[in-house]
């Protein structure tokens, strides 16, 4: 390769590696071994613990030892809770592989359920009593223990309804923000990012009721929304913008280790380089939160510092079991594509000529592979250069500035000259009074 006058680039060894689906199943979400099913459902509480080891068990078909862990957790979990019905649709996803301990148990679901028909009829009445005597304060919390009630029961629309009805009966900023964060959390594991983001706009109109630990919740909460519109960049900065007073107060929702993750990846995706550095690098806050998932900070300093290999192997041992998280599955393709794009972008920058047979040793591919990857990135205009098919050489298209300049310089040059011919025309055809003038109709 034959240097240009920018500081060469690393070379890269690996971007990632595409396993199976039983590959998949057995790469952890933060390491190269095995997840421990037990320590990541550790991470969080609620209803999003069910909902994440329910999808781990959904998405592991092929190594069973790890679905059935999830599942007994989920067993576990929701005979804790009132909702009958997920704890059915549990019960047949076991299947009694787990024996008999982990069966079903129309005992507790008929008592849940006839306990739940006696608090249901309870807060009608209550509700009504409310209703009767105008006070505004009992209806909000006659709607507010009713969406409790929903959501423990996993009727998650009648708990939004119930929730979003204490809207007209709040009295202080504080029941707006409660609202809010009630609704959000219910939109959050229904899906309905949308409805997030409007109640996050709605929290953050009353700031004087805002604390940092409610703050550091919006933010995440706006970042999984634009995670899921797949704004990467937009969710980044919300990621970023996190406290670390977040601590374990929102991790009904998320940990902090998915702050580092989520917003690490997003950031890497598409930031440039020096938003890498000072919002993400330099960034004291976000770097509390990449210290407690060491392989990410390590691959974000590795991209930074033009140490691909090590970078990209990391990403490729952290794929599979990214792929198990419940928010980021679907993002992980388009995720991967685009750091590889910058990675491809940075390789190629620094260098006149780059050989492709090299550049495809160090990305783990072929060269007719390594080819198409390129024209897509010339095409789409991302890196400035032309192919050699025969020779297999990458040839950089540098501007000439010399003779730009030289034409920008003739341009001007001819430009006024016509100025000029155009105003000593005008001037002589104004002094010979050759102007016309319009004729009067009578």
């Amino acid at each position: 390769m034959e240097a240009d006058d920018q500081t060469s680039g690393a070379m890269i060894d690996e971007i990632y590696a595409n396993g199976g689906d039983e590959e998949k199943c057995r790469r952890p979400i933060i390491s190269g071994e095995q997840l421990d099913v037990e320590a990541y459902a550790s991470l969080y509480k609620g209803h999003t613990k069910i909902l994440r080891l329910l999808f781990i068990a959904d998405h592991c078909e092929n190594n069973q030892t790890m679905q059935l862990e999830a599942l007994r957790m989920v067993y576990d979990e929701i005979k804790n809770g009132e909702n009958t019905q997920l704890f059915r649709e549990v019960v047949q996803k076991i299947d009694g592989r787990l024996g008999t301990n982990y069966g079903m148990d129309e005992a507790w679901c008929d008592m849940v359920d006839r306990r739940a028909e006696q608090k249901k009829e309870k807060l009608d009445n209550e509700l009504n009593a409310y209703r009767t005597n105008l006070i505004k304060e009992s209806i909000r919390m006659g709607y507010n223990d009713f969406g409790d009630f929903y959501y423990a029961h996993g009727q998650l629309a009648d708990a939004f309804k119930s929730y979003v009805r204490t809207r007209d009966y709040c009295t202080t900023s504080k029941h707006i923000i409660h609202m809010c964060m009630s609704a959000i959390l219910v939109s959050i594991e229904m899906g309905q990012f949308p409805h997030a983001t409007n109640y996050v706009s709605k929290a953050e109109q009353t700031p004087e009721a805002l604390d940092p630990a409610t703050i550091a919740m919006l933010r995440c909460a706006a970042g999984l929304a634009n995670l899921e519109a797949k704004k990467y960049k937009l969710a980044a900065r919300k990621f970023l913008e996190t406290g670390q007073v977040l601590g374990n107060n929102y991790n009904e929702v998320i940990a902090p280790q998915d702050v580092a993750t989520y917003g690490g990846l997003c950031a890497l995706a598409t930031f440039d380089r020096t938003e890498l550095k000072n919002k993400v690098i330099d960034n004291l806050s976000f770097r509390n939160f990449l210290e407690l998932v060491p392989e990410v900070r390590e691959l974000i300093n590795d991209f930074y510092s033009s140490h691909y290999a090590s970078c990209l192997d990391y990403l490729g041992n952290l794929k599979a079991n990214l792929l198990l998280d419940i928010h980021l599955h679907d993002h992980i393709e388009t995720l991967y594509d685009q750091i590889r794009h910058k990675a491809l972008i940075q390789y190629a920058h620094p260098f006149v000529t780059v050989d492709l047979r090299m550049m495809a040793d160090a990305f783990k591919t072929s060269v007719a592979g390594l080819e198409k990857e390129l024209e897509a990135l010339i095409t789409d205009n991302q890196i400035q250069a032309r192919i050699d098919s025969h020779n297999k050489i990458l040839y950089a298209r540098h501007a000439d500035q010399r003779n730009a300049t030289f034409q920008r310089v003739l341009q001007t040059g001819s430009e006024f000259d016509r100025d000029v011919k155009s105003m000593l025309l005008r001037a002589n055809l104004i002094k010979h009074d050759c102007n016309l003038r319009q004729s009067r109709r009578l």
